[in-house]
């Protein structure tokens, strides 16, 4: 039997993301939040687990992020780090932060500005500096489909081919889009670190072949652990030399995947 673990953001759907500089205040459309993690040893990438569109566009702006999150309960994953922290100690480390809430809002009206949907992407976050608590970036990501998905996944169920989602991303955004694609909510493992793609392709190897398709820093552990790991280049985004390095085949298009025989 043999299985296919898709990457979301830049694989299945064509992202769109503004990441806002707190300190200049300056929205950035070309920048990767995975590079700006990288670019520095301390950073983290939080993902809040709740809607923009709904709930924290509607927010108080002028209320911190650490207080929004703490008076409201709102839950949140360290979706990509260099550094290993876990959630109580950055709620701490964060808690003297100035970032507001209005700051993750500026990053979800310019998504929406570009009609990019954001019920089926990461949504909204930051990335923090570990080592002095500043909130350097807050970020929101929308997404739209590649429109050659629907016939990608049904041609792979029509060969036997059991799918499974893989993800950084909010997690409710990708039950969203497992609805969309017609697989199990329970095929969807979201806000998935690095390391923990490559504990569920692992897994997955007990049972089947195993193709990963990512294509960013935070897919390699999943690409190296895979049976064959597949880079796709359809978001149009230049990923680092040592992704190349990690996949075993590299496409531009998801359509591509149908060719690869594993």
């Amino acid at each position: 039997m043999k299985a296919v673990v898709f990457d979301n953001s830049g694989t299945l759907i064509s992202r769109y993301r503004a990441i806002k500089a707190i300190q200049s205040g300056v929205i950035y459309d070309q920048t990767s939040s995975i590079e700006l993690v990288d670019q520095h040893p301390n950073r983290a990438l939080v993902v809040l687990q709740t809607d923009p569109a709904e709930c924290i566009i509607n927010a108080r702006p002028h209320q911190t992020i650490h207080q929004f999150i703490t008076r409201n309960n709102v839950p949140f994953d360290i979706s990509y780090s260099n550094s290993d922290i876990d959630k109580k100690e950055l709620l701490n480390l964060i808690k003297n932060e100035k970032a507001q809430v209005s700051d993750i809002q500026d990053t979800i009206r310019a998504v929406i500005d570009k009609k990019y949907n954001v019920q089926i992407c990461s949504g909204s976050g930051f990335i923090v500096n570990l080592k002095s608590g500043e909130i350097e970036f807050t970020i929101t990501a929308g997404g739209k489909i590649f429109p050659e998905v629907p016939q990608v996944v049904e041609e792979l169920k029509k060969r036997d081919y059991h799918i499974y989602v893989a993800s950084g991303d909010r997690t409710k955004s990708l039950v969203e889009l497992s609805n969309f694609i017609q697989i199990p909510s329970e095929n969807v493992f979201g806000t998935a670190h690095a390391k923990r793609k490559k504990e569920i392709v692992r897994e997955l190897k007990q049972r089947y072949k195993v193709m990963m398709v990512g294509n960013s820093a935070n897919d390699i552990l999943a690409l190296e652990e895979a049976d064959i790991g597949v880079l796709t280049l359809q978001q149009d985004e230049k990923p680092p030399r040592k992704v190349f390095d990690a996949a075993d085949v590299v496409v531009s298009n998801i359509k591509e995947i149908l060719n690869i025989d594993f």
